[in-house]
């Protein structure tokens, strides 16, 4: 069996190491002692039915470890799932975390293949191996879903690795080993590009978001069914009625600071429509603020603090942003947010009791409905059209 390490116990690091245990030697490392514990125990320290059922009912040769050092120098291979942040005041990624993993990989177990499943600035795949003096260091960008990110991997659209070489090779056998699909396209390309293929991906699903919210509020603003507009232009083959669902902005880990990197790889270079894409999102959520405070003055409750339907993700979530603007308007903000066990968040008020909080909210706003909030309909403000995504 080939022995595998995998830094970083989110989705991309959980998803990886569970694919990969089906058929490898596995130990994944993370710095909190509870998703450690939790993974030992076979639950699932993420929110995902796919990883829980495979971590309960299949046979993986999977640990779970504090300890970043036994992890590393044994293994062929050092997958690197650390989270990388965007700097607003550098205009770029902050990759410290995974800048940690690869200086302490090249000490430990210098021969092995380290491969980076974080999302990174294009260029820093070469710059790195640079600095730190080695030749072992692959991209290979990841296109998962959050909830949905073992499933992504059992049935990818793709594979793709930044280099063209045989252990560039090797590694997608792997991947591609564990999946249940198998007919899967794979293509090697060079290290910039593959990271230049993650940043643009990502920019252009946020493009069609933004897209949908923007026609959105021409439709609420001109008092037109949105629905009816979306559903006509979908019938187009080109267009399709995928990912066309009104929010109020895009959110998550990856779609915000993504776009955010590469409109910063475009110094230099002419440009109009990235810049587009990453503003856009704010001028929506001021949109929605609008909207909102034409139905009240008073009271706002906010339903579900989380990006999107089926996450347990807060990162980046377009309904904070537009709670903060409430507040800075002086808008009495109160949340619904059972995941959390607080009495405030953000300066916000958290009610425990859906009850009390309906009755409390003379307004309700949600990115996203759900069956929860049909007995208060009345009072709720939200732009999902289709009851999805």
């Amino acid at each position: 069996m080939t022995k595998i390490a995998v830094v970083g116990a989110g989705y991309v690091g959980m998803s990886m190491a569970t694919l990969l245990a089906q058929g490898n030697e596995v130990q994944i490392v993370d710095i909190i002692a509870d998703k450690v514990n939790k993974i030992n125990q076979k639950i699932s320290p993420i929110k995902d039915e796919v990883i829980q059922d495979f971590l309960s009912n299949h046979t993986l040769n999977l640990k779970a470890t504090l300890d970043s050092r036994q992890a590393i120098k044994d293994a062929s291979f050092v997958i690197i799932a650390a989270p990388t942040n965007y700097d607003p005041d550098k205009h770029y990624f902050d990759t410290s975390a995974v800048d940690a993993v690869i200086e302490e990989t090249v000490k430990i177990n210098p021969s092995a293949l380290m491969i980076i499943k974080s999302t990174i600035p294009v260029g820093y795949t070469e710059a790195t191996k640079k600095k730190y003096q080695t030749e072992n260091l692959i991209f290979s960008p990841e296109f998962l879903r959050e909830g949905k990110a073992l499933y992504d991997n059992l049935h990818p659209s793709r594979v793709i690795v930044g280099e063209k070489s045989s252990r560039a090779h090797e590694f997608a056998r792997l991947l591609i080993e564990g999946a249940i699909d198998k007919d899967i396209p794979a293509l090697f390309v060079s290290s910039p590009e593959a990271e230049a293929i993650k940043l643009f991906a990502n920019t252009y699903l946020a493009m069609r978001v933004a897209f949908f919210n923007e026609l959105d509020t021409y439709a609420e603003k001109n008092q037109l069914n949105s629905q009816h507009i979306i559903n006509g232009v979908g019938l187009d083959s080109r267009i399709g009625t995928h990912n066309n669902n009104p929010s109020f902005g895009y959110g998550g880990y990856c779609l915000p600071k993504d776009s955010k990197q590469l409109l910063a790889s475009y110094e230099g270079v002419p440009q109009e429509l990235m810049t587009a894409i990453v503003n856009t999102n704010e001028t929506r959520k001021q949109h929605i603020v609008e909207q909102i405070m034409a139905k009240s003055q008073k009271t706002v409750g906010i339903y579900r603090l989380v990006m999107k339907a089926g996450s347990d993700n807060f990162r980046q979530s377009s309904i904070i942003d537009v709670m903060k603007l409430l507040q800075d308007k002086g808008i009495t903000v109160l949340i619904y947010e059972p995941t959390l066990d607080l009495k405030d968040y953000e300066g916000a008020k958290l009610l425990a009791d859906f009850a009390d909080f309906k009755e409390k909210s003379d307004v309700i706003i949600a990115n996203r409905m759900t069956e929860e909030l049909k007995a208060v309909d009345s009072k709720v403000y939200t732009r999902d059209l289709y009851r999805r995504d």
